[in-house]
């Protein structure tokens, strides 16, 4: 049977960067927390550390207290993307990647002479041996090769860490029947629930259903594309529309004050307006949230007049701003979202609109040549260097990025 998708996964990968950069923490147990105080959580936990039971969304408190030897260190985001382009450029030299999606997870497409088992394979091997060569040999990469991506993904999760594992369609269902529903992707904590409801508990139960029961618990289509998926077809897969753009930042002491949280929201805006404007969309909705001690959480949103400048977005934040209750803020966030592609967006028909649009292109290349905050609006001024970058699962900020 024939072979289409060969999926990589990066084990423990930020750790792994970790131990690859520093030589001191190679062998030993490593969490990687995004700042390193007990009051926060581990983002990453090397291979050493999970035989104590530490695990991504351990406390770093309960972590050093199962593992007195455990390294903790604080995130390098900007160093995890820069590693992410030399790991994308090593498998290109081997096989072109078809799609990214995350910091550690990308996809390649076989050709027809690459199909059969024996060349897939011949593949995976070179393509990890030129990552552990051209990269490093601390980074590790899990492969799963099948006909569709979908069992290529969860094959790359069944030997782990640096593992290799093939599941051709003549194999199914049985090849899967030793993972469990959580195992498989789609299926999260909500819809297990959902499966427990109608009495699905085992794999081998999930395999028999058919595709309109599936439909039925997803209560959607989607039901449908997984039957597939999980029986082998290779199907086209479904163009995505972003849907919004949004950050948010827990504040550090310093800047629990309305005019530290002011600032830093400010900050944001800038953030999200320049990711928006580079991915090609336009907003017509923000939404802006506070999160005050000790318990309160605070939202509000505005329409928007379909716009992508800084400045009209700002002036939004700031209306919304003004029915900030009192308080010591703690956490901020905004989100820019009801997005219209380029494409389909109506073009401003006034002189001042054009003119707001061209000054944050502007704003947007002269950040990019003389770096992230060479010019911008005075209302984050203070909060420059706030909410630094961070790696979302499936956002990989460019390392020449002007947010």
């Amino acid at each position: 049977m024939v072979l289409s998708t060969l999926f990589l996964d990066l084990d423990a990968y930020f750790a792994s960067v970790e131990q690859q950069e520093r030589p001191h923490l190679r062998g030993k147990p490593v969490a990687v927390a995004a700042v390193a105080t007990d009051s926060t959580c581990c983002i990453a936990v090397s291979y050493e550390a999970r035989p104590y039971g530490i695990k991504t969304g351990t406390h770093v408190g309960e972590a050093r207290r199962l593992c007195r030897n455990l390294n903790v260190v604080e995130a390098r985001p900007s160093m995890y993307v820069a590693y992410h382009h030399r790991i994308v450029a090593a498998v290109e030299q081997c096989i072109p990647v078809h799609a990214i999606h995350s910091v550690d997870e990308m996809s390649c497409r076989l050709m027809s002479n690459e199909s059969d088992r024996t060349s897939a394979i011949a593949i995976a091997r070179k393509t990890k041996n030129t990552i552990h060569e051209t990269v490093g040999r601390h980074l590790r990469c899990s492969v799963g090769i099948s006909c569709n991506r979908f069992l290529a993904k969860v094959a790359s999760n069944m030997q782990k860490p640096d593992g290799l594992v093939v599941i051709e369609r003549s194999e199914l269902p049985d090849a899967l029947y030793g993972l469990t529903l959580r195992d498989f992707p789609g299926i999260g904590r909500k819809m297990l629930r959902r499966f427990q409801r109608e009495g699905i508990t085992s794999v081998q139960q999930l395999c028999s259903m058919t595709g309109s029961e599936l439909s039925d618990i997803w209560r959607s289509v989607e039901g449908s594309r997984f039957w597939y998926a999980l029986h082998g077809y290779d199907t086209p897969e479904i163009p995505t529309h972003r849907r919004t753009f949004g950050h948010s930042h827990v504040l550090p002491p310093k800047w629990r004050t309305r005019e530290g949280a002011y600032a830093v929201l400010n900050r944001l805006v800038h953030k999200a307006a320049t990711r928006m404007r580079m991915n090609g969309y336009w907003a017509t909705k923000l939404a802006i949230y506070v999160s005050i001690m000790p318990n309160v959480k605070w939202s509000e949103w505005v329409h928007l007049s379909t716009c992508k400048d800084t400045l009209t977005i700002l002036e939004s934040y700031e209306r919304l701003w003004r029915l900030c209750p009192e308080g010591k803020p703690y956490q901020v966030g905004l989100t820019l979202y009801d997005l219209v592609a380029d494409a389909s967006a109506t073009l401003p028909l006034f002189p001042v609109e054009n003119h707001r649009i061209r000054v944050s292109d502007t704003m947007d290349r002269i950040n990019l040549l003389f770096g992230r905050n060479a010019i911008y609006f005075g209302g984050m001024m203070g909060a420059e260097e706030s909410a630094p970058m961070r790696i979302s699962f499936t956002q990989i900020p460019d390392p020449t990025s002007t947010c």
